[in-house]
């Protein structure tokens, strides 16, 4: 049977008739993600994708669907950094297993690297998962230049990377931890952390900074997009200015996520390091966002003292969570030390893949078409 790609249209709203092919989409990452994890704990709801498709200011989001009659197949996600500077294109690709061998993820491929060629960026960057029960499977392995993970070279994400010429540019494990009734724990541990520390103190709060600490969050957030161990992957600067923290708080709040903040600040109000959980609505799971201390505050065991300060204020807001999810670089040994410590156990790898430029001479990737194209 043939299938066609066209582009997703963003509705005006959810719920109505024009609104079925962008929810149709949503459901089919939900099902990508639980052919994978066994569960859709990791996946978007239309309702938290429609604000971010909306952003075309900082990182704008297009999406295309394949579909086979009124059945939708597959989904690819493109999203890109607006930031002086920026140059690559990053995918978030998925096909039902059902519907796989097809060719229908070449042609998601090829409809997304348009867009990209419209834009002028040459850099493409994707991502994919092997949970923990399948990291063993028997074959050939591939490994990042950094870190110790691997991943089997079998695997079906893997497998269709290499075949469209991405190579492996880091490994990222993908950990999770249980909180239910541990709110004394984090709480004495907080205490004793906090009853020797000799400098900075805890900042915490829900969905909006205060106003006297936006600034100098939004110098923690630009060093968030370039800090953190990067591999051999290309990342973008992203600019940040108390603008973009504010809008930014406000998508989430539109896409019905809690966001739970605490930060190390010194005598000055410079917020030396920061964390982050978001909370999406009705789940029983909250995911460990970005965590960073700057340079120049290092040495203090802040990392540790902004996370136990956010698990203390999660169980306070929150008492219903029983997991927290993160993602961390396989050689990030400092912060992969701390989520170990605090009991977090690895649930799998995220591979992160790029697509480099091609020689000048090569041929393109598709056209820079976004219309509807078949396949069969």
């Amino acid at each position: 049977m043939t299938f066609e790609i066209r582009p997703v249209p963003v509705p005006d709203a959810l719920a109505t008739p024009e609104s079925h092919e962008f929810e149709a989409m949503a459901e089919v990452g939900a099902l990508v993600e639980e052919s994978v994890w066994g569960h859709r704990r990791f996946a978007w709801s239309a309702s938290e994708l429609l604000p971010r498709f909306r952003d075309e200011q900082y990182q704008p989001l297009r999406a295309f669907a394949a579909w086979e009659g009124e059945r939708c197949i597959g989904r690819v996600e493109c999203t890109w950094e607006r930031s002086e500077g920026a140059e690559t294109f990053d995918l978030v690709l998925g096909v039902l297993p059902d519907a796989r061998r097809r060719g229908v993820g070449s042609a998601l491929l090829a409809a997304a690297r348009g867009v990209a060629v419209e834009l002028g960026r040459d850099i493409v960057t994707a991502m994919s998962d092997v949970a923990a029960a399948a990291l063993d499977a028997p074959g050939d392995r591939l490994e990042a230049r950094d870190g110790s993970g691997s991943i089997p070279a079998s695997d079906p994400g893997a497998a269709f990377a290499i075949h469209h010429g991405f190579r492996l540019a880091q490994l990222e494990r993908v950990s999770g931890q249980p909180v239910a009734r541990r709110d004394e724990e984090f709480a004495e541990s907080a205490a004793e952390l906090e009853s020797e520390a000799r400098a900075y103190r805890i900042v915490t709060w829900i969905d909006h900074a205060p106003d006297h600490l936006v600034d100098s969050l939004a110098v923690a957030q630009q060093a968030m997009s370039t800090d953190p161990p990067t591999g051999e992957s290309t990342y973008d600067l992203e600019v940040w200015d108390a603008a973009r923290v504010r809008a930014t708080e406000a998508q989430a709040i539109e896409s019905g996520r809690t966001s739970l903040f605490a930060a190390a600040v010194d005598d000055h109000d410079t917020v030396a390091g920061f964390t982050e959980l978001s909370l999406p609505k009705d789940s029983p799971s909250a995911f460990q966002w970005s965590t960073i201390v700057l340079e120049a505050h290092r040495g203090h065991r802040l990392g540790m003292r902004v996370k136990l300060a956010n698990l203390v204020q999660l169980h306070r807001v929150a008492p219903e969570r029983s997991d927290v999810y993160t993602w961390n670089a396989d050689e990030n040994e400092h912060m992969l030390a701390i989520n170990v410590a605090l009991g977090y156990r690895v649930l799998g790898i995220s591979a992160l893949w790029q697509l480099d430029p091609a020689p000048a001479d090569a041929a393109a990737a598709g056209s820079a078409d976004t219309g509807a194209t078949t396949g069969s």
